[in-house]
């Protein structure tokens, strides 16, 4: 399930002129997973890409998202990064032939494998199909030692991806499949979807999102001067949460900013909104596991949208 060249893609600026432990970049300091196991003390941010457009493809989007995870690996090269953090590299999944649900389960079983040596793994997509396998790895963990606690899932997205699932899984039905997992497990269904643009989901999908008790707020609600409001009430969901897992559909940015995605936004949330939402879910303490979801590198202009998934990455572990 894994096609990933650890030393094609780590590559990047040496600054020798510099003082070394003011001068890392990620790049330096990154290694395979492999390499953490044994060391008690080593835990750290560890990648795992999801190399998938069947969920786009299915939802009648415009594929390309599978390429997205090397890409957004490249952008994330040469970032800044302290010689006493560890970072780790848990290589790719790849959907195969179209095998979605088994591309699902792999992932679930990589993001397992790195929460259970005390990882914080960070999944870059891949269509949002990877919602799903990333929260069931989540949930897998947790089974394993045997807690429920109470899960938040933070949304930011242009969509609910609240479809039935019917007629298979998609990128548009990843958070309707975990509601209905959690019904099965009798856990609550505690899910905080920010951004959401009432151009792209039905009246359906707004009357599933209220049946279900979603906490959301549409992208007409996130200016800049409305802040305060929308971090009130991301702040009342999550203290409602035991543990958070985020995601970060690119989607829910302008297109002007993020151009390279599936579905271009022509209104969206700025990054000076989202940025500061961002690190007040870190702030809790509460987070365990996030996504990046939805770059689609063939309609990138320039590598932007790898930048900015880069910049949301640094925000997300800073």
């Amino acid at each position: 399930m894994s096609d990933f060249d650890f030393n094609a893609v780590w590559t990047g600026r040496f600054d020798a002129e510099e003082e070394a432990a003011l001068a890392t970049r990620l790049h330096q300091v990154i290694v395979p997973v492999s390499e953490s196991k044994g060391a008690e003390g080593r835990e750290g941010v560890a990648l795992v890409g999801f190399c998938s457009d069947e969920g786009v493809r299915r939802n009648k989007g415009r594929v390309g998202a599978r390429q997205a995870p090397d890409r957004i690996r490249r952008a994330l090269a040469n970032l800044p990064w302290s010689p006493q953090r560890h970072a780790y590299d848990a290589g790719n999944v790849v959907c195969a032939d179209g095998e979605l649900e088994q591309a699902h389960q792999a992932l679930a079983d990589r993001v397992t494998a790195c929460l259970d040596a005390g990882h914080f793994p960070l999944v870059l997509g891949g269509g949002h199909e990877v919602a799903y396998g990333s929260w069931l790895g989540l949930a897998q963990h947790l089974e394993a030692r045997g807690e429920a606690p109470r899960v938040g899932i933070v949304n930011f997205d242009a969509h609910f991806d609240l479809r039935l699932d019917s007629n298979g899984c998609s990128s548009g039905t990843p958070f309707y499949q975990i509601s209905r997992r959690c019904a099965e497990k009798g856990w609550d269904f505690r899910y905080c979807c920010l951004g959401v643009s009432e151009m792209s989901n039905t009246a359906a999908l707004f009357r599933r999102a209220d049946e279900l008790a979603v906490s959301y707020r549409k992208d007409i609600d996130m200016r800049l001067d409305q802040l305060g409001e929308t971090l009130k009430q991301l702040e009342g969901f999550m203290a409602d949460c035991d543990l958070l897992y985020l995601t970060i559909d690119l989607d829910v940015l302008p297109a002007g900013v993020a151009p390279g995605v599936s579905a271009p936004a022509p209104r969206g949330v700025n990054l000076d909104v989202l940025e500061p939402l961002i690190a007040a879910v870190r702030g809790t303490g509460k987070l365990k596991l996030a996504d990046i979801a939805e770059y689609n590198p063939n309609f990138d202009i320039d590598h932007w949208t790898a930048r900015v998934a880069a910049r949301l990455f640094h925000t997300i572990v800073n």
